[in-house]
């Protein structure tokens, strides 16, 4: 069985990114490679702003992908998509059935009940994802209840949606401007659940924080289940707008936060010759900044009426760019005592060809491939053979002649004939101006 090779495009706060993954004949996934190219202008908080800007540089990523030794000579043709950002919010759907007699649930009982519940109206927003929180059958909690029998069905769905627009120009750029077959939209939060969230983690409860450069995306899992979706407008590019009104460009306050932002301690661990600046000064900024985004992520399993310490055990899971800011995680530890925090990483059973892809940036858009690579559909193709012509052929030879020979009787025939038809008219005219004159004799 040949393996399937897929695509993927995810577009953040301030990048876009794209990976190529290959899922061999036991469903193991390898990802292939991996680019990047920032889209600050082009982006505001996850969704697309100016379609011609971000269609150009999903064109420079397929390019640099299909160069990549382990995907060349394929060509990239259709692509699985992320979606994200402020757009995207949790609502809550409530579906129930009553039967006559007990009737078994089967899988297209859920299926009805899925696309019931997807189907409720919403005027300005569109349902991307339906995911299921609780079955209850005949006055039961059943988390699985295909199966089981029963005359009354209750059950309660988390729909995400986002705003028409964003999927819209996701389309714009990516179908049409780029010719990109469009092969699945898929949420990014869910989908790096899927990948860094393990299944004992999800049925204690544990909440996923997606710290992004525009966005900072909670969702809380109880019992197995998504209980609680929201995007908060903050996240770690406030961090370097503070730190530019101190005079400096967003590039090089992007870089100071980098090197020298500090979470957790008021002097950054820094050698005084290493920044012409002062490193304290500018770290109160980053520290205040922090340690507001902080607070309002602590804040989130009051919303979802839950306490993080007492039913969310398996603590908090970071992922996102924002989440490498020095000392970030053991500031979410001092604001609540007792609270796990750890930071997302691949699974093993992903295989890597480079290990500089095992950095925390990479998980977005390799959950995307993850989701894909249970049923994955071909997102690539072979370029067609080309026929390579010999240059020995002249243009008057013809396919199959083997043009040495037809030369030579060329040749032949040239001679027979008085040489070509050049020197054929050129001798007829030297004939003419050499005969005698009639007149002169």
């Amino acid at each position: 069985m040949e393996p399937t090779y897929i695509a993927a495009i995810e577009i953040g706060s301030s990048h876009i990114r794209a990976a190529v993954g290959r899922v061999d004949e036991t469903g193991t996934l390898s990802v292939l490679g991996v680019e990047e190219e920032c889209a600050i202008d082009a982006v505001r908080y996850g969704a697309v702003q100016n379609v011609e800007e971000v269609s150009n540089r999903i064109s420079k990523l397929k390019l640099k992908l299909e160069n990549h030794q382990t995907i060349h000579p394929r060509k990239i043709k259709a692509v699985y998509v992320a979606l994200g950002g402020r757009s995207t919010m949790g609502a809550s759907a409530t579906v129930e059935r009553a039967y006559n007699e007990e009737t078994e649930i089967t899988a297209d009982v859920l299926r009805q009940l899925n696309d019931e519940a997807r189907a409720q109206a919403f005027s300005d927003r569109t349902v991307v994802q339906v995911l299921p929180r609780q079955f209850i059958v005949d006055n039961m909690d059943i988390a699985n209840p295909r199966g089981t029998f029963g005359r009354d069905i209750h059950a309660e769905f988390n729909l995400i949606t986002c705003k028409p627009m964003v999927q819209k120009n996701l389309v714009r750029a990516i179908s049409d401007r780029q010719q990109l077959a469009i092969k699945g939209i898929l949420v990014r939060q869910t989908a790096l659940a899927a990948l860094v969230l393990s299944s004992d983690e999800k049925k204690l409860g544990c909440m996923l924080v997606d710290f992004g450069a525009e966005t900072t995306t909670v969702s809380i899992y109880k019992n197995g289940f998504l209980t609680y979706f929201a995007t908060l407008p903050i996240g770690s590019r406030c961090i370097t707008r503070d730190i530019m009104t101190l005079g400096y460009t967003e590039e090089k306050a992007e870089e100071i936060k980098r090197n020298i932002g500090d979470a957790i301690n008021a002097e950054p661990a820094i050698r005084k010759h290493d920044f012409d600046g002062d490193p304290a000064e500018v770290n109160n900024y980053v520290r205040a900044r922090a340690g507001e985004i902080a607070a309002n992520i602590i804040e989130q399993p009051k919303y979802a009426g839950l306490s993080l310490t007492n039913d969310l055990p398996a603590g908090i899971i970071l992922v996102g760019g924002g989440s490498r800011l020095r000392g970030f995680p053991q500031l979410l530890q001092s604001q609540q005592s007792n609270v796990k925090v750890r930071l997302g990483s691949l699974p093993p059973e992903i295989r890597i060809s480079d290990p500089r892809l095992q950095s925390i940036d990479t998980l977005d858009v390799i959950s995307i491939l993850n989701i894909a690579a249970r049923v994955p559909q071909e997102c690539t193709e072979m370029p067609e053979p080309t026929v390579a012509v010999d240059s020995a052929y002249d243009e008057e030879d013809g396919p199959g002649i083997n043009p040495k020979k037809n030369r030579e009787k060329k040749k032949e025939k040239n001679k027979g004939n008085g040489g070509s038809s050049i020197d054929r008219i050129m001798g007829r005219l030297s004939k003419w101006f050499q005969e005698p004159d009639d007149n002169d004799e």
